[in-house]
């Protein structure tokens, strides 16, 4: 069983990124009969949907750009779970997360490929409450149109998913509540997962 995470930040190696390491790696330590792949959308050209429906006749888009490249390893069976990471840009989703799951509407209209998969976020903020928990629930809002199970970050805290704060002083890998909370991510986003597939 597989978790894709896709790490929505146009800045690569930086702090979204860092918190989606974090998370994926909390994963495989603790269930290791879990694999995760991630998606780096720093590397890739994903450009906004078009409306142009020719998804909806098959699992194809016209757009020749990296989308493309990703339709067979979000499609494939064997995928249980897709975490979302995101800075907060003007107190929503960055422009590259909203093009993604935009993008994605094909797997809806192909037989909601999505359905019963295990979603989950993670919101990267300036400020320590810059709209994280804004953020992470309109990620929720388009994984419910997929028809997926949405969860947050479980016990003890279960809240709406993993928060960091990037304006640490001493940077994000010193945001030890956060960085709890997208361990947390993970690891509830696997664990359900999981059940799903007994």
């Amino acid at each position: 069983m597989k978790i894709v995470g896709v790490c929505c930040s146009p800045r690569k190696g930086k702090t979204t990124r860092y918190a989606m390491d974090t998370c994926l790696q909390a994963i495989t330590e603790a269930y290791p009969q879990a694999s995760t792949v991630i998606i780096d959308l720093a590397e890739k050209a994903v450009n906004a949907c078009k409306a142009c429906g020719q998804c909806m006749k098959k699992l194809e888009c016209s757009q020749k750009d990296d989308f493309n490249d990703l339709i067979p390893i979000l499609s494939d069976p064997d995928v249980g779970g897709l975490i979302v990471a995101t800075p907060v840009y003007m107190g929503a989703v960055s422009a590259q997360c909203k093009a993604f799951m935009d993008r994605c509407v094909m797997f809806r209209r192909n037989g909601f490929l999505f359905r019963n998969r295990v979603g989950g976020c993670v919101a990267v903020g300036g400020f320590r409450n810059g709209g994280q928990e804004a953020v992470i629930q309109s990620v929720h809002a388009i994984m419910l149109v997929q028809d997926m199970i949405v969860v947050g970050d479980g016990r003890p805290g279960a809240h709406f998913g993993g928060t960091t704060w990037s304006g640490h002083p001493e940077g994000i890998e010193h945001d030890a509540a956060g960085l709890e909370t997208v361990r947390s991510l993970g690891r509830r986003v696997a664990e359900v997962a999981l059940k799903m597939a007994e």
